[in-house]
Formats: C-alpha cells, sequence, structure tokens
C-alpha cells in the first residue's frame, strides 16, 4: 500500500470554519478583506467571538457598509509555499462560490505559481456549508486517498448534494446593499425588516425563498427546505450551527433540527466578517452534511 500523503487543507474566511476544529481536521484558513468607506482595510482574520462581538457592533453603527476584497493570488502563493517548507506533500483547497467571489480563481492561478500540487475545488456554497467538506476530505486522505482523488470524490458529494446551508436574515438590506440578490425585487422595500429564508442552489447563488415574521415560522420554513433540497427526514447528518450575533436562537432551532435528522455532530460558529456584512447582525441558520 501506497504511503499516506500529508496535505494541508485550504479554506477561505468565507467558510465561518469552526474554532475548534482547525488544528484536529489540520486546516489553514485564508482570509478576505473587508474594506472600509473611508478607505481603512482589514482582514478577515479571526474566528475569536468576543473580536467578531466587536464587528458586529462597528456594522450595526456603521452609515454605509463596507465592501469585500478576495485574497490575492501572492496571499495564496504565501500559503502553498508554507505548505512546502513545512513538509507537505500537496494542498486541497476548498473555496466559496463562485457565482459570489472570484476567490476561486486566485487560488487557481497561484497554484500554477507553485511547485508544490495543488487542487482547488469551488464548493458551490458559502459559509458553514463549507466546513463539512473539510471534514469529509479529510476523512478520505486518512483513508489513504491522493490529493486528486479527495477532490474529485469531493465534487461528487456536492454535486450530490451532500452539503447544504440554510438560513435567514433579519435585515434584507445587508444582501441588498451588498449587490448579493439585488435582482430579487420582490423582496425589497417594505420587506426589509421581515425574516427572509436563504439558501444557496446548485450553482452557489444566494436564494431567498420565503419570509415570515414570527421566529418559529422561519425555523419552519427553513427545516422544510433543507428536506427539499436533498436532505430527507431520518437521515444521518452533521450540524454546523451558524449566527452572526444571535448565538442563543440557535439552540432552539437545533432542538428542531433533532426532531427530523439522527445527528452526530453539532458544532456552534459565529459568522466572520466578511459574511457578517452581507447578512447582517441577527442572521440565524445551519450547514449541514448528510452521510
Amino acid at each position: 500500500m501506497a504511503e499516506k500523503l500529508k496535505v494541508k487543507i485550504l479554506i477561505d474566511s468565507t467558510s465561518d470554519f469552526p474554532k475548534e476544529l482547525i488544528e484536529p481536521w489540520d486546516v489553514d484558513i485564508v482570509p478576505l478583506y473587508v474594506i472600509w468607506p473611508d478607505g481603512t482595510t482589514e482582514k478577515d482574520d479571526t474566528r475569536d467571538f468576543e473580536e467578531l462581538k466587536k464587528f458586529y457592533e462597528k456594522l450595526k453603527t456603521s452609515p454605509e457598509l463596507p465592501k469585500s476584497s478576495q485574497p490575492t493570488v501572492e496571499d495564496w502563493k504565501a500559503k502553498y509555499e508554507e505548505a512546502k517548507k513545512n513538509g507537505y506533500d500537496g494542498v486541497l483547497v476548498i473555496t466559496i462560490s463562485t457565482a459570489m467571489s472570484g476567490t476561486f480563481n486566485s487560488a487557481v492561478v497561484a497554484s500554477k505559481e507553485v511547485d508544490i500540487p495543488v487542487r482547488v475545488v469551488d464548493s458551490k456554497r458559502a459559509s458553514t456549508a463549507i466546513s463539512p467538506m473539510v471534514r469529509y476530505a479529510r476523512e478520505l486522505f486518512d483513508l489513504g486517498l491522493g490529493l486528486e482523488e479527495v477532490a474529485q470524490e469531493l465534487e461528487k458529494k456536492i454535486k450530490a448534494k451532500g452539503f447544504g446551508a440554510f438560513f435567514y436574515v433579519q435585515d434584507f438590506n445587508f444582501l441588498v446593499k451588498g449587490g448579493r440578490v439585488s435582482r430579487f425585487a420582490g423582496f425589497v422595500g417594505s420587506l426589509l425588516k421581515i425574516k427572509v429564508g436563504i439558501y444557496i442552489d446548485d450553482e452557489g447563488n444566494m436564494i431567498p425563498f420565503t419570509k415570515a415574521r414570527a421566529t418559529k415560522a422561519i425555523h419552519e420554513e427553513l427545516i422544510k427546505k433543507a428536506q427539499e433540497e436533498g436532505f430527507p427526514a431520518g437521515s444521518t447528518v452533521d450540524l454546523y450551527m451558524v449566527s452572526c450575533d444571535n448565538m442563543e436562537e440557535l439552540k432552539e432551532i437545533e432542538k428542531e433540527l433533532r426532531k427530523i435528522y439522527k445527528v452526530k455532530n453539532v458544532y456552534y460558529t459565529p459568522t466572520g466578517k466578511v459574511i457578517s456584512m452581507h447578512v447582517g447582525p441577527g442572521q440565524t441558520g445551519f450547514g449541514i452534511e448528510r452521510y
């Protein structure tokens, strides 16, 4: 049997990856950038909840939303070269959907400028739908599969709807101002303060699919949508509970999900800076992986 390869997994900061899993799953995070209206720039480089809470407060009080920028080719190259220096045989990169960001493209360009094998996978998803992809890839590497084999198996599971993200926002204005869902005019206007359910479709686009005033009602809609999108009741799943400054409510959603699914593992994580500036404070939802 061939010797098992030592492979580093890289993800970008929109993955909202659980802090406690970074070391055991041997993953590193490449940050995007936040650019404020006054021109100041900061990296989306923390998974510390207290630091993120300060960012949420700044978002709430800012008269104009910041913009985001993808990691540069040089940012990716630096991470690839670091992996080589540290004795890795290859690098697997999993990025936010190409429908939302050019992050995938910069990672690919950088991969052609280094002499360590790099394979870049378009997650077709975002936020905590990416986190379980790391788990799945690491499991396959531990079984002895090679870099290309793991990438292909991951892409198959993505295509087969093995990973999903379902959430709601409490202020749709953040998504509209961020230019992420401007074509959905029916959700704009007087509906900006209503809870709007969002999922990520097969092409990697964020799609508003329902609206509700009551918290319980929007929870029910999210879980119903998950079942419609490839996660039928009774499935064995992992859950990645995610929120932008509304962590307490996640416990209620978890209780409801446990009534529907056979839950193996549950992780709680706050949204990072870039995802937060698009979904806004109060966002609540979950990533899910079907076994």
